[in-house]
């Protein structure tokens, strides 16, 4: 599996980094079938005190499957993006048909 992390317009961050893998890590011994994944970590300016973002894109058979949050920190908002992704995951492997 391929893992594609940015920050966008803002410096990286190592520890943030190694945390996104190591879950990430997990996620794929749990879905074999994932291609590739794409995690944006992106800062903008909230009067409410959220405004960072994480948007979560992976490749797997058919169409690719998309999230994203606006929450205080990049690790919440990550935690966030991977729920709503994995919720998509059971519904498509609920769909999916096995092949004998």
């Amino acid at each position: 599996m391929k893992t594609n992390i940015q920050f966008v317009q803002m410096p990286t961050s190592e520890t943030m980094e190694d945390y996104v893998h190591e879950k990430l890590n997990k996620f794929y011994k749990k879905y074999d079938w994932i291609i590739k994944t794409d995690v944006f970590f992106k800062k903008e300016n909230d009067p409410k005190g959220n405004g960072k973002i994480c948007d979560l894109e992976l490749s797997i058979p058919g169409p690719k499957i998309y999230a994203t949050s606006n929450e205080k920190n990049f690790e919440l908002a990550f935690k966030e993006t991977l729920s709503d992704i994995e919720r998509q995951l059971q519904k498509r492997k609920r769909e999916m048909k096995p092949y004998m």
